[in-house]
């Protein structure tokens, strides 16, 4: 047991005003260890949390303010002076957590609030950290610690059990707790108002299940490059109770059974998952000879996804159709699926072009056209053609760009350059229907300029969150780019989508040195279509799925993780599906540094020197990454893959032009050294 000194303290209307009208109060005085201490308990309920009719768990929170006095002993009013009091705290996490921070405090010396959070009902968490990922970036809040371990039955603590004087017997039936920032004493109060607000806004979603959460496995094909752009998906399969058997290529950073990271698997299989003949059945035998039960297999690895399904096929495991996914992986066939596919043209090699140029549909070509691989990520080898030398140009290196793979891939698409906003649109559909979607405003490249080569390329320079266009076309988004994946034979799946809206009523235009959309200044609008680039059948890329779970509250990575072990998760796909109840907690911009010259990178790491320049800007970019340090090879525009030098995640809570100022303001001062 944990002793702490204590004094009785009764409520006292000049120091601790009570609005009953307002909240359901038990209120107490203590004093620890020469601090001062204001608790206060409020229940939450459907009523004054929720303007919906869904029924969201109910829960009460107890706040504790605790700031330095002179001494044990605390005058009152000049009459009552407190005396100490001990109080046994069991030994538990949330009395832990209390230690820490109070030992903070006196580090500090500054007023600060602490809240304990309680459930109402009993139950089990869809995740057991949704208070660390929904709270995450809240204002005021220094660190949030959850106290349930994943699929633990959560403690119901009714709030009218509690009254002065409870807290030892209480804390340890918190199911988590939050250290604020600290605040003046005399703002406690309207401090612990704000909290309550973000908290309604933050957790109006089913987050209580009242059924058990059973123990899953999944087989996880394909690790990523390193910690630092997939540690967020492997905690999340932690969250839900779901545990991961990595198959992945011997010498993998999590194979080490003792290293730094081995507790984010159960197991690592050493297999080949080079995507060959061989691929899908090397995934079947490692599934079946595995000394545990596999409930569902999971890659975000474009090229490894049809292989993945058919070995899911023959497990007998829940998946979409294989077939589906072939056509998602295949820029040819998505775009041959298509209502517009009449605007496209494919070839299966570069041979096949000299008699199209020679047909009649070949005489008829309009220029600018796009040309890309059949196969393909990252805007790879996807050039703008102004005329038929340069498209011969770029049909030779676009059927190359692939031919030496373990399944080479000599297919290209030749399609019309399409004028108009692109997006990034974020897609989850379950049984057909669109349970969340999110979409991202795709500014222009260099390819975009009017007067761009076929040198040019197409790689992202950043992309903004949310999206500016207005709601009609953000709903004609949706429901066209639905229609497509529909097409290609999914029900469900969280999907990343790359598309155009042709005609749209706005454009980029470019005022002060800031570059952003506007409302066109013409008559009539025409009429608008959206013009789909591609279907990623996988969750966004790692910065991007950061980025929504920090503006709106939603990881892609977790939802996919459910999809994939089938209809059993439902109920938990919708409950993790809902965003903030008040919308995005900030804009936030993708801001991307190319690679714009040759040589070897000799500045250590050119991203936290722009912060030890500037630290003002730190508390603003929630998210970053140099991907380019000392030592490695700059390959310049030209470079044979497109990844870039480092990556910005940019917020602002007051406007869209602020985060764009704070962007460029970062794209400007970004430097570094080459060898």
């Amino acid at each position: 047991m944990s002793h702490i000194d204590f004094p009785t303290l009764d409520a006292h209307p000049a120091l601790f005003p009570i609005h009953l009208e307002e909240f359901r109060i038990s209120l107490t005085g203590v004093i620890i260890r020469g601090v001062h201490i204001d608790t206060r308990s409020t229940e939450f309920s459907n009523a004054t949390c929720h303007a919906d009719s869904d029924t969201w768990p109910h829960y009460w929170v107890l706040d504790i303010v605790v700031w330095p006095v002179e001494s044990h002993g605390l005058r009152i009013d000049g009459d009552r002076t407190l005396s100490p009091l001990k109080l046994e705290l069991p030994e538990c996490a949330a009395s832990s957590f209390l230690g820490d921070c109070m030992t903070k405090i006196a580090k500090t010396g500054e007023p600060t609030l602490i809240r304990f959070i309680f459930a109402c009902e009993k139950g089990y968490l869809a995740r057991n950290d949704f208070l660390l990922h929904r709270l995450e970036c809240c204002l005021g809040v220094e660190r949030v610690e959850t106290f349930i371990a994943p699929r633990t039955s959560v403690p119901q603590l009714a709030f009218q059990d509690v009254g002065p004087g409870h807290l030892n017997d209480v804390l340890s039936c918190a199911i988590g707790g939050l250290l604020g920032q600290n605040v003046p004493a005399e703002n406690w109060e309207a401090e612990s108002l704000r909290l309550n607000g973000e908290f309604q806004n933050r957790f109006s979603f089913p987050w209580l299940q009242v059924d058990p959460i059973p123990h899953r496995r999944i087989a996880w094909v394909q690790g990523r490059e390193n910690i630092d752009v997939s540690r967020r998906a492997y905690e999340a399969a932690q969250a839900m109770g779901v545990s991961i058997v990595m198959i992945e290529n011997p010498g993998h950073w999590l194979e080490p059974d003792h290293g730094p990271f081995a507790h984010l698997r159960e197991a690592f299989l050493p297999v080949s998952i080079e995507v060959d003949g061989g691929f899908t059945q090397r995934i079947v035998d490692a599934v079946r000879t595995y000394h545990h039960p596999i409930d569902g297999l999971m890659t975000i690895s474009d090229v490894r996804l049809p292989g993945v399904a058919r070995a899911y096929e023959i497990l007998g495991l829940p998946t979409s159709p294989s077939k589906a996914y072939g056509n998602a992986g295949d820029k040819a066939k998505t775009r041959m699926l298509e209502v517009d596919a009449g605007e496209s043209l494919t070839l299966s090699s570069a041979a096949e072009l000299p008699s199209l140029l020679s047909s009649e549909r070949g005489q008829q070509l309009v220029f600018p056209m796009v040309v890309k691989p059949a196969l393909g990520w990252n805007s790879d080898c996807v050039s703008k053609v102004s005329d038929q030398e340069e498209l011969v140009k770029a049909v030779e290196r676009a059927s190359k760009r692939h031919a030496s793979a373990a399944s080479p891939s000599f297919g290209v698409v030749i399609e019309p350059y399409v004028e108009g906003p692109e997006v990034d649109a974020n897609i989850v559909l379950l049984d057909g229907e669109m349970v969340y979607y999110d979409i991202e405003d795709d500014f222009p490249t260099q390819a975009d300029s009017p007067n761009a080569g076929m040198e040019a390329n197409f790689q992202e320079t950043q992309v903004v969150l949310p999206s500016a266009l207005p709601p009609d076309e953000i709903q004609l988004l949706c429901e066209s780019l639905r229609q497509s994946i529909l097409r290609q034979g999914f029900t469900s799946g969280v999907f990343h989508c790359e598309a155009r809206v042709r005609r749209s009523t706005m454009h980029y235009t470019n005022r002060h040195g800031i570059l952003d959309m506007e409302r066109k200044e013409e008559g009539q609008a025409k009429e608008r279509s959206v013009y789909l680039h591609e279907i990623n059948a996988r969750p966004p890329g790692y910065l991007e799925s950061v980025a929504v779970l920090l503006t709106h509250g939603v990881d892609y990575y977790a939802l996919r993780i459910l999809l994939c072990l089938g209809s059993a998760e439902c109920h938990r796909i919708h409950a993790l599906s809902r965003p903030f109840r008040d919308g995005q907690q900030f804009h936030l911009c993708i801001l991307i540094i190319p690679q714009t010259r040759e040589g070897v990178m000799k500045t250590e790491d050119a991203g936290a020197d722009l912060f030890r320049l500037h630290p003002e800007l730190r508390q603003h970019v929630p998210d970053y990454d140099t991907y380019l340090k000392k030592g490695q090879i700059l390959e310049g525009p030209s470079a044979r893959s497109l990844w870039w030098i480092a990556n910005f995640s940019v917020t602002s809570r007051t406007s869209r032009l602020e985060c764009l100022r704070r962007a460029q303001f970062i794209r400007e001062n970004f430097a570094y050294e080459l060898e």
